[in-house]
């Protein structure tokens, strides 16, 4: 089983940055890992992900150009980094894991929020 834990969240103002981490322990091979956002009363949807083997990445439409998902495979982590943030961009922010003879992401962290004012 995999156990993911997201930190970095808060409270910034339009057009400011965050960076948000996910650290991954009990750690089986993992096919991808990603990032998904729910605001209140919308539907969760996906906003990054990367294949874990060969770090292709793909993003949301709504996200392109400012958010970057990234790994560092030798310690577990991903990461999302977010600029030009938007009042949009205020959910939920959860992490997320699609292990191997999975076909959808099967682990997910509690979640961190973003809230942009």
């Amino acid at each position: 089983h995999v156990q993911l834990v997201e930190s970095g969240g808060g409270s910034v103002q339009a057009g400011g940055s965050l960076r948000l981490s996910c650290a991954a322990s009990g750690y089986s091979y993992t096919v991808s890992m990603g990032w998904f956002r729910q605001a209140p009363g919308k539907q969760r949807e996906e906003v990054a992900r990367i294949y874990t083997g060969g770090g292709v990445t793909a993003y949301a439409n709504s996200v392109k150009g400012r958010f970057t998902i990234s790994q560092d495979n030798a310690n577990n982590m991903l990461y999302l980094q977010m600029i030009n943030l938007k009042p949009e961009d205020t959910a939920m922010y959860y992490c997320a894991a699609r292990s191997q003879g999975s076909t959808a992401f099967n682990y997910w962290g509690q979640g961190t929020q973003v809230t942009v004012s």
